[in-house]
């Protein structure tokens, strides 16, 4: 007995020389008192030294890291038990660490904003109220851009086990989002804005009935149809120019992102043919960083005022110095154009100028003046409403939205009545002769040539492409 207590002794001092100097005390304390329990009951000696090689584990248990007595061995596949730690303590070496499980991490939530949506009823659908909100915007000047949600933007959000907002990602569009984290002070932000990549498209087409029509068949996007009429508005009237057989061609940017389009850029080059007579633009930006559209030659297509001021109206009546008034049912001098078009469709200003007149004349109703410099005004009746920002003394720009059709005043329907003033005198806004804008400087007539003869050559080489894959599709076909 006594030289098996020697043999458990050696066994036992070994095993404790690979536990901390700090739980030795604790073990040791342990270990006297179990060894008088052995010497008086030989007869349980196995369980005992069991017992004792558990404990003196647990007492170790303190430690971030804990033991499995139970894994198996690489060597012999074989369990490892309490006893074989007894009887060979090397083994504690071998025995692998139990990993502790980790806290499950908050995950992020997508979150799509719906139509009569405003921030507080998305973030009540995430489980947060106004108060986080007003953490979010507290001295973060960013945070404005969320009072502009829109139905279709998403939102990703990071909250806490806590209920507490951690992240806020908001998503503008399919490029740029702004991302909100919570620091010691507050939330910080930080706006991302990927780069597309840009792809040259071409689209062409013939108008059998209207341009919006012959676009929408072509497979050009509605945005660059209503480009195309603003480019070419200074010398082709899309309210009564417009004839069968009439030709567009168009060069223009597409956007892509992991080669997914992702929308329609600019125009860059255009042509288009009316009654048989051809018009060509190109779009160039001065070093002055001012973009304009210019004929190849320099000229500026845009003249000092367009032609039309709403875009795919129909004249109803025209300049007439003998029309029959159709609410009045008088012989009355129309002095200008009538454009109908259904309520609310926008109204621009055809031309550069300073509004001297903006509320309730007459017959007009809700009528605009603009005046515009050497001897020209522009006027607009029967508005429904006027434009955002526009008043008696507002400057404006050529092609500013200044208010919407209606029929206010003397209307027997929805219309815009518009007039052109030379010098004092009604003109017919649809045959004066409008002025012309300034076109190249000669100082920059090098560096136009240079950026724009690459628009009109391919513009030409795009036509050329797309004829030739027509006629490879009908021989195929044939």
């Amino acid at each position: 007995m006594h030289s098996t207590i020697r043999t458990s002794k050696k066994v036992l001092c070994t095993t404790l020389e690979q536990i901390p100097r700090g739980h030795l005390i604790a073990a040791g304390a342990l270990m006297v008192s179990l060894a008088v329990i052995v010497a008086l009951n030989p007869a349980n000696q196995t369980d005992s030294q069991t017992i004792t090689t558990e404990m003196a584990i647990d007492a170790t248990s303190a430690e971030t890291v804990t033991y499995d007595v139970n894994l198996q061995l690489t060597e012999s596949n074989s369990l490892i038990t309490p006893e074989d730690l007894f009887s060979s303590p090397e083994l504690i070496n071998k025995v692998e660490p139990v990993e502790q499980a980790k806290p499950t991490q908050p995950l992020v939530q997508e979150l799509t904003v719906k139509s009569g949506d405003n921030l507080s009823s998305v973030f009540a659908r995430m489980g947060l109220n106004d108060r986080d909100i007003y953490e979010l915007f507290d001295g973060n000047k960013s945070a404005k851009d969320l009072r502009s949600i829109v139905p279709g933007q998403k939102f990703d959000f990071l909250v806490d086990s806590q209920g507490k907002l951690q992240e806020l990602t908001y998503y503008k569009n399919v490029l740029d989002s702004l991302k909100f984290t919570r620091n010691e002070t507050g939330f910080s932000s930080e706006l991302t804005s990927l780069k597309p990549e840009i792809k040259r498209s071409f689209r062409q087409g013939t108008i059998n009935s209207s341009l919006f029509l012959a676009g929408k068949q072509a497979g050009l996007p509605i945005n660059l149809t209503m480009e195309l009429a603003n480019i070419f508005g200074y010398d082709v009237d899309f309210a009564q120019d417009i004839q069968k057989g009439d030709q567009f061609k168009v060069m223009f940017e597409e956007q892509y992102l992991s080669n997914k389009k992702i929308g329609t850029g600019v125009i860059l080059s255009a042509e288009f043919t009316n009654a048989g007579k051809t018009y060509r633009a190109v779009r160039y930006t001065s070093k002055d960083g001012v973009t304009r559209y210019y004929t190849p030659d320099g000229k500026g297509m845009n003249k000092a005022f367009l032609r039309m001021p709403v875009d795919f109206a129909r004249i109803s009546s025209g300049f007439s110095l003998g029309r029959r008034h159709p609410v009045l049912n008088t012989i009355r001098a129309h002095k200008g154009t009538d454009y109908a078009a259904a309520t609310g469709t926008p109204i621009r200003a055809t031309g550069d100028g300073k509004i001297i007149f903006a509320g309730r004349k007459g017959g007009f109703g809700n009528c605009i003046v603009i005046q515009h410099g050497q001897g020209y005004e522009t006027l607009y009746g029967h508005l429904s409403k006027f434009g955002k920002s526009v008043g008696n003394g507002t400057r404006v720009s050529q092609g500013q939205v200044i208010g919407y059709v209606g029929m206010t005043g003397l209307a027997s329907g929805p219309h815009l009545h518009y007039e052109f003033h030379v010098n004092g005198q009604v003109r017919n806004p649809v045959t004066v002769d409008l002025p012309k804008s300034v076109g190249i400087a000669a100082n920059e007539k090098d560096r136009f040539n240079a950026a724009t003869q690459t628009l009109v050559a391919q513009l030409q080489d795009l036509e050329r492409d797309s004829h030739l894959a027509l006629g490879e599709s009908q021989t195929k076909s044939n």
